[in-house]
């Protein structure tokens, strides 16, 4: 039973100093990101903000709460996400909440309530942030992961479909993750799946008895889920299942035709896998997921996956509006980048190392500090130390281009000295011409130009 806030005793708080209280824990499935893994995630970051801006997206950020009514129309409620791992609670006058799951369904809903209809079709639109599932924590997976996505919405073509997957291939390629492997399929319409259904039903019935306990509770609520259990056991089964692309109507067929012509027109390598269904609710047609092929290909492991909604933006009540769209784990990608040792670009170290000695120094260190951010020179500093030789060490470790010293010495004499961290060379100038002498080294114009 949780206790009120009122009702904890003094002595389960936890003060600075009380030796005697426990350290606050992270709650379980979730982790800090911490300083030393933040280049990992600005690179991500910038190289996704750079592929929106580059394909013409626009950045929405839907909220974190939304009704929890939004997922369970729309994913599913015979998901694993509606029945184990929604974050919900209810919240006075608003009803049953919940800490979003996925975006997909947030930014159909946000297409609907602000009339993006009646914008030029189709909209494209980005997002980046936080996604909340009570799953069992374990190797890649926490309660707080993080997914950015693209959404195309208002196109029903299959050269969008083929876009949106070569946008996805590119990335991995961009970020220095060549080598996965792109899984497709089509699990066509809602009308065309039921003869599909009703033939797997009828698979998974004979072999009933090689079927864990949860695969079996599904066989006649959501059989399609059992297509997409990671259980090896239910996968061993899934591979003499009856084949949902052998079921497709005529329509269906054609638009997957295309989107794996415009696939290999692009030269983009892929496999056709019948047996991904993906494990939402609102999926139509062309499905895709993208897994590293270093490892043992396993949707276990998928970077990013995605596929065309053709009913989601009617299912919240919209008019019927076909869509397409992928989802990237920003933690999987990292992980993949740490395993496969890529090398990260990094733009944070100081190109200079402010140094000073005393107090008018300092004075006049802090005034010198914000004339170099302004001019936007990269600057560190540590003015809590006196220690020169202390300071010198931290520039190094950091890996600054130049040192600025500044002693009581310069402060009378109105210089300073600029000190080239690689060379060793040191020169003393002018206090005033500080900030023009470093542009000068650290700026210089392009040969030829």
């Amino acid at each position: 039973m949780f206790k009120k806030p009122e009702d904890i005793e003094q002595e389960e708080i936890v003060k600075p100093g009380n030796k005697k209280g426990k350290a606050a824990q992270l709650l379980r499935g979730f982790k800090d990101i911490l300083p030393a893994d933040q280049h990992y995630w600005e690179f991500v970051r910038k190289t996704a903000e750079s592929f929106y801006k580059g394909y013409g997206f626009f950045r929405i950020d839907p909220p974190i709460l939304e009704e929890a009514n939004l997922f369970i129309r729309t994913v599913g409620k015979g998901t694993d996400i509606i029945e184990k791992e929604l974050f919900s609670f209810v919240d006075q006058g608003q009803g049953l909440v919940v800490l979003r799951p996925e975006a997909t369904a947030s930014v159909a809903r946000a297409y609907i309530n602000h009339g993006m209809m009646n914008m030029p079709q189709p909209v494209k639109l980005f997002y980046f942030g936080p996604m909340f599932r009570r799953e069992r924590p374990q190797s890649g997976r926490h309660r707080q992961f993080h997914q950015f996505g693209f959404e195309i919405i208002g196109d029903d073509s299959p050269v969008i479909d083929a876009q949106i997957i070569a946008v996805a291939s590119n990335f991995f390629r961009q970020v220095g993750l060549p080598d996965v492997s792109i899984q497709v399929n089509s699990i066509g319409t809602p009308e065309s799946r039921k003869e599909y259904i009703k033939e797997l039903v009828a698979y998974y019935r004979t072999k009933r008895k090689m079927l864990p306990e949860e695969a079996r509770g599904r066989i006649t609520k959501n059989p399609l889920r059992i297509l997409d259990s990671k259980d090896p056991a239910v996968q061993l089964v899934n591979k003499d299942a009856p084949q949902i692309i052998d079921y497709l109507d005529d329509k269906s067929k054609e638009h997957f035709m295309k989107v794996v012509g415009y696939l290999d027109e692009l030269h983009i390598e892929y496999v056709l896998n019948p047996y991904l269904v993906r494990g939402l609710d609102y999926y139509t047609d062309t499905v895709f997921e993208i897994w590293p092929q270093v490892e043992k290909e396993t949707a276990q492991s998928a970077l990013c996956g995605g596929g065309r909604y053709n009913g989601l933006i009617e299912m919240l009540g919209g008019r019927p509006t076909p869509g397409v769209g992928v989802a990237f784990g920003v933690e999987r990608i990292i992980t993949q980048l740490r395993n496969q040792e890529v090398a990260i670009p990094r733009d944070d170290a100081p190109q200079v190392f402010l140094a000073q000695i005393g107090d008018q120094a300092k004075i006049k260190a802090l005034l010198l500090f914000e004339q170099l951010r302004q001019v936007n020179i990269n600057v560190a500093e540590n003015f809590a130390k006196d220690s020169l030789k202390t300071q010198l060490e931290l520039a190094n470790k950091l890996g600054a281009q130049y040192a600025l010293i500044l002693g009581q010495k310069e402060v009378m004499d109105g210089t300073i000295l600029i000190r080239d961290m690689e060379s060793g060379v040191q020169e003393v100038i002018d206090f005033n011409k500080t900030v023009s002498a470093l542009k000068k080294k650290l700026f210089k114009p392009t040969a030829g130009v």
